[in-house]
């Protein structure tokens, strides 16, 4: 039994590993993460809501029907989620150091949208973070960058 259950998830892994990371699997592993922040507190607002559509359209350069259809995907699958690891280890295979930061930041963005830092926000960008390898000074730096220019 115990061998069965190895061999799993040495099968698992195996193909992981191997299997390509497409740009489609990395837009919907994005934009979710930066829906699961504007979700957290039980309710989207509409300027949430086009916060996140704006830095979803800029971020991967989208058309308006491509940016409407990211973020219905992106709240479906978030929905769907069990935990954050789907989303972050999509991440952590495809993107350099830089870009992983640049997450942070759109997921500070999303958490300044509608004025208001919310504990659970915070905290699932803290859990992101660790998840994709971005440090704490990073973190902090890039959510004292994004405050500061939210005014």
């Amino acid at each position: 039994m115990i061998d069965a259950i190895r061999r799993f998830f040495a099968d698992m892994s195996e193909r992981r590993e191997h299997t390509p990371i497409g740009e489609e699997e990395l837009r919907v592993a994005v934009a979710a993460l930066l829906f699961r922040v504007i979700a957290i507190d039980g309710e989207v607002t509409e300027e949430e809501r086009a916060a996140l559509a704006a830095v979803l359209k800029r971020h991967f350069d989208l058309d308006p029907d491509e940016t409407r259809s990211l973020v219905e995907t992106a709240r479906s699958a978030e929905a769907e989620a069990v935990d954050l690891y789907g989303f972050t280890s999509v991440l952590t295979a495809r993107l350099e150091a830089a870009d992983r930061e640049r997450i942070i930041e759109m997921m500070w963005r999303m958490v300044y949208a509608d004025g208001h830092v919310d504990e659970f926000e915070d905290n699932v960008v803290w859990r992101v973070a660790e998840l994709i390898g971005v440090s704490t000074q990073a973190r902090i730096r890039l959510k004292q960058a994004v405050r500061d220019s939210a005014g």
